[in-house]
């Protein structure tokens, strides 16, 4: 049996004080950001408006927080409850994937200071994509946080407040699934409207599906991957029994995605164009192939009862399905007149220090509030 517990330990390990190093080098670089601008700090330029920290950060680091949205489609509108224990890890990450992806729209805006616009419905442009993106993402991060909340009342509980907030969590958990829906799917819309300047390698009017699908699946592989290196870590057999039958559904959900995106770049004439040795070309096989090498290693019945095969294919499917949306909006994207884009230090070092925030946070959490599903502790006599 097992029970949702604090996985307990020491917080201050050595791989904690190298990320805490990586933390206060990106905070260095970030208030340089704020103090000269954008220009000294990133590589961005009038063909390229975004970088790295919207490409990464915001487009592939909230589908890399899609596990929650991902767990809650299954859990509740398939009825398969029996994969409940995951859903709090999975929350848990996705709130604090959600979360920084939204502090790195705020340090990636030229003027910062007016970003509570979008707040104020009178400043609204309804008809962009960009406002429904910034809006659901902003939205979601509350949400997941009142989702979260149970968690943190176990720990200091407040009177009859977690009972009330429990008889209305059932619309938190609704909006919790639409607004993923609704904004990754934008996120797609956002490089359909980018036309010619995207190469039929990833333009297609089924973006907006693409990305959504794309989120589901980069959903399903963190939290398959992060289950497993917790099993390992903090002794979780039962969350790893569960992760077994939940990496049965990935080959298809994966399978149907590769065929779809071959087909339509087919239909378009542009296959040729992945094997033609340039950059874009070259990109797009790698992403296709850690896709179909993690398709391999989880879709074998077999494979799926060792848990190596089934981490290394969630590893897999995390970098080619992540490479495929980091390449719609960089490598694919030719804005024209000899713009090009490479991320300066400043922008990497900040967005290893989010990565570094993700992580510490994620461990810190689980090792003082009841997110993991544990064995039970042995009852005394």
């Amino acid at each position: 049996m097992a029970e949702a517990r604090p996985a307990g330990g020491r917080v201050l390990t050595v791989p904690f004080v190298i990320g805490i190093a990586v933390i206060l080098i990106a905070g260095i670089y970030m208030a340089k950001r704020f103090i000269y601008g954008l220009g000294p700090v990133t590589g961005m330029n009038d063909g390229f408006p975004w970088g790295l920290w919207i490409a990464y950060d915001v487009n592939v680091g909230t589908a890399f927080a899609c596990g929650g949205y991902a767990m809650a489609v299954l859990i509740y509108i398939f009825n398969r409850f029996e994969y409940s224990p995951l859903l709090k890890p999975a929350i848990l990450t996705s709130m604090f994937g959600y979360i920084l992806g939204g502090f790195s729209v705020f340090i990636d805006i030229g003027r910062y200071w007016q970003m509570h616009n979008v707040f104020l419905p009178w400043h609204a442009n309804v008809h962009s994509a960009l406002f429904e993106v910034a809006l659901c993402i902003a939205t979601y991060c509350l949400v997941l946080l009142i989702e979260f909340a149970p968690v943190v009342f176990k720990r200091y509980p407040i009177k009859d407040l977690e009972t009330k907030l429990n008889r209305i969590l059932f619309v938190f958990v609704a909006l919790g699934m639409l607004l993923p829906t609704m904004h990754q799917s934008s996120l797609g819309s956002l490089m359909v409207l980018a036309g010619a300047k995207l190469s039929p390698l990833w333009w297609s009017k089924l973006l907006p599906l693409f990305f959504l699908m794309a989120a589901m699946l980069l959903g399903y592989a963190i939290v398959i991957f992060e289950t497993s290196l917790s099993s390992l870590r903090f002794n979780t057999p039962h969350e790893l029994k569960i992760v077994r039958r939940l990496s049965s559904i990935v080959p298809w959900v994966l399978g149907v995605f590769i065929l779809m995106r071959i087909q339509d770049i087919n239909a378009q004439g542009a296959l040729g164009l992945a094997f033609q040795g340039d950059l874009a070309g070259n990109m797009f096989l790698i992403e296709m192939g850690l896709m179909l090498v993690g398709l391999l290693l989880i879709a074998l019945p077999g494979n799926r009862q060792d848990p190596t095969k089934v981490l290394w294919s969630a590893l897999c499917i995390l970098l080619g399905v992540g490479l495929y949306r980091f390449n719609a909006y960089i490598i694919g994207y030719d804005p024209g007149n000899g713009w090009h884009y490479f991320p300066a230090v400043g922008e990497l070092m900040i967005t290893l220090g989010i990565i570094a925030v993700e992580i510490l946070g994620y461990l810190w959490i689980v090792k003082r509030f009841p997110v993991l599903a544990l064995p039970e502790r042995p009852q005394r006599a």
